[in-house]
């Protein structure tokens, strides 16, 4: 989980990643934000984050990231 924080507070170190819980929700990462979040995480992890896994859910807060790159691991 620190190296999930640790790329998020790289790419936008403005939010308060350890509380927010609506980051697409609330619009506080965009498009933008999302496609860099994405190939950071797919290399950090070594896991393929796929259309499927775009959704509002997996990426409204660390924990729920934290979560799907857990999911994505044990595949």
């Amino acid at each position: 989980m620190d190296e999930l924080m640790q790329i998020l507070e790289n790419l936008r170190p403005d939010v308060d990643f350890e509380n927010e819980t609506a980051l697409i929700t609330n619009g506080v990462l965009d498009s933008f934000d999302i496609v860099a979040l994405v190939g950071e995480l797919n290399d950090e992890f070594d896991i393929e984050i796929k259309p499927n896994n775009l959704i509002p859910e997996n990426f409204n807060s660390a924990k729920a990231m934290w979560a799907m790159i857990e999911e994505l691991q044990d595949e």
